[in-house]
């Protein structure tokens, strides 16, 4: 078996993001393992989505480089797009078609094969096959979170960027997709990269955590590894502790 670690599914150097006199972003590195699961954490305004909207090409960096499955974002992302993919449950889909309407149109457009199988295969995956043939505007806040997920997975991504993947789901089904999450990631070496407010959920999940505030990267290792460095109970404590104080005060 061959031990040479792979390269960096990810790769971002210097990266920046400018509104007007506002640094969004302000000259941020990290690199992201195949098959891991990183979360990316920070209070509001910290940097997180505009961090995401730049990995997927949706924004234009100010300065820096971004490197997604060997490729340049900046030159050639048309290259990996097809192989990428998106959810948020802030992000609606057309209310007026059906479940599997929305859910065929995404499947023509990622040039998806066998689309009604991979479509029915998803909806029981994801429990939500009896609402196939519902206008997606009658879906509860849970239920949209379901179908956004299987949407995000029509056209079996190698990575997968996932904001606040579980919320508005109640406990119950939150537990079920991060294990369905989980496994998906085990069957297929998916690599997540998730933002997240639930600190349970990313401690329970990832294998990395990024901590951003001001549009900067404050600290990054594992769960365990930032417990133990903050002396804290949970990673709820240390982003607690991060966000009011920042790093260089508890640690001084």
């Amino acid at each position: 078996m061959n031990s040479k670690p792979s390269s960096p599914v990810i790769e971002v150097h210097d990266l920046c993001k400018r509104f007007g006199h506002v640094n969004a972003v302000d000259g941020i590195d990290f690199a992201v393992a195949r098959g891991s699961i990183t979360g990316l954490l920070g209070g509001n305004g910290a940097g997180k989505t505009t961090t995401i909207a730049m990995l997927l090409g949706l924004l234009l960096p100010t300065r820096g480089r971004i490197r997604v499955l060997g490729e340049d974002m900046l030159r050639h992302r048309y290259r990996v797009l097809g192989r990428l993919n998106f959810t948020s449950p802030y992000v609606d889909l057309p209310g007026r078609l059906s479940v599997a309407e929305n859910l065929n149109v995404y499947g023509r457009l990622y040039g998806v094969p066998a689309r009604r199988q991979r479509i029915a295969e998803l909806a029981e995956e994801l429990d939500f096959a009896p609402l196939l043939k519902r206008p997606y505007r009658t879906l509860s806040a849970g239920q949209k979170t379901r179908v956004a997920i299987a949407k995000a997975l029509l056209n079996r991504p190698e990575v997968l960027f996932l904001d606040e993947p579980t919320a508005s789901l109640d406990p119950d089904t939150a537990d079920r997709m991060r294990h369905y999450l989980l496994d998906y990631r085990q069957r297929h070496a998916t690599t997540l990269f998730m933002a997240s407010h639930n600190m349970a959920e990313v401690e329970r999940m990832c294998d990395q955590v990024i901590l951003m505030r001001e549009g900067r990267i404050v600290d990054q290792g594992s769960p365990t590894e930032l417990i133990a460095r903050y002396g804290q109970a949970d990673l709820e404590a240390v982003f607690l502790t991060v966000a009011r104080n920042g790093r260089e005060a508890t640690r001084a």
